[in-house]
């Protein structure tokens, strides 16, 4: 029986140390400063792109993978011997899922490669990838593990905590005045994705912990005494903030496993420093 390799994109803001130690393979998005284009989490790692992100002056933009960029990784895979599954990026949110798409249909026919929408984003998706990984170093069979994937998607929360307007505002997300007067009334927005994997504004909150108790009153009503996985992912120089918010979750909700992960620079460009990502899933009892 052929051994399943699980394929990702680098936005699944999964660290280096783990991806080498599960055997997964990342393809990369590229941030465009200007004219200059970095490799995600390759050629600019997370401290590097947001002080990048504060020193430039102008929006930086994302770009996704080719179908070429997948393509050379699934024939790789598969001419060895592997079946492939690949995760990618909310379609909601980027092109990266069709991208994976198109590259595998232009692999020969006997190639044996599932490329999966996540709907989310960030570690929303990647804590899914590293548990099918685990998966598939377990001897697991492929059906098994996109059954888990499947599963996983579906019962996540997702919440991130935005410190400030300006990157939402950069890319279009909010309109100039609204973002100067939610400033001026320190203003956090607490934003969500979707079932289809579109992000949206869940709530408006002025000041940072009426923010944070505002994110752990719905989780207690949503999960109550269920036991959760809590990642939360933060930007370089804000584990502050991950800390008062892991505490506050802690005391509120049944957390039987916590991490941290960095949010990287895709994601970054699009919310900015001093932002918080929340992923919990449940563990069932």
């Amino acid at each position: 029986m052929a051994s399943v390799v699980i394929v990702t994109d680098s936005t699944a803001d999964i660290p280096l140390k783990i991806r080498q130690q599960l055997n997964i393979s990342m393809v990369p998005l590229k941030v465009n400063f200007g004219e200059e284009s970095f490799l995600d989490n390759i050629e600019l790692q997370p401290v590097e792109f947001y002080e990048k992100l504060v020193s430039f002056g102008r929006p930086a933009t994302t770009s996704q993978p080719s179908p070429a960029d997948f393509f050379e990784v699934f024939k790789k895979l598969t001419d060895e011997g592997h079946s492939v599954i690949s995760v990618q990026l909310s379609s909601s949110l980027s092109g990266t899922y069709q991208s994976a798409t198109i590259a595998q249909s232009m692999l020969d026919e006997g190639a044996d490669v599932t490329v999966i929408d996540s709907r989310s984003a960030s570690y929303g998706y990647g804590k899914i990838v590293v548990e099918a990984a685990m998966m598939a170093q377990a001897g697991a069979s492929k059906d098994e593990i996109i059954a888990k994937v499947h599963k996983m998607r579906s019962e996540i929360r997702l919440y991130f905590l935005v410190d400030t307007l300006e990157y939402l505002q950069k890319g279009g997300r909010i309109g100039k005045a609204s973002a100067v007067l939610g400033s001026l009334l320190n203003i956090k927005p607490i934003l969500s994705v979707d079932n289809e994997g579109f992000v949206f504004s869940f709530d408006k909150v002025r000041g940072q912990k009426r923010a944070m108790a505002r994110i752990a009153e719905v989780l207690e009503a949503d999960v109550k005494d269920e036991p959760v996985s809590l990642t939360i992912g933060v930007t370089p120089g804000y584990t502050d903030g991950a800390a008062e918010m892991a505490e506050l979750l802690k005391s509120r909700l049944n957390v039987r496993d916590y991490q941290e992960t960095e949010i990287g620079p895709v994601i970054g460009t699009h919310v900015g420093q001093g932002t918080l990502g929340l992923f919990i899933f449940p563990l069932g009892k």
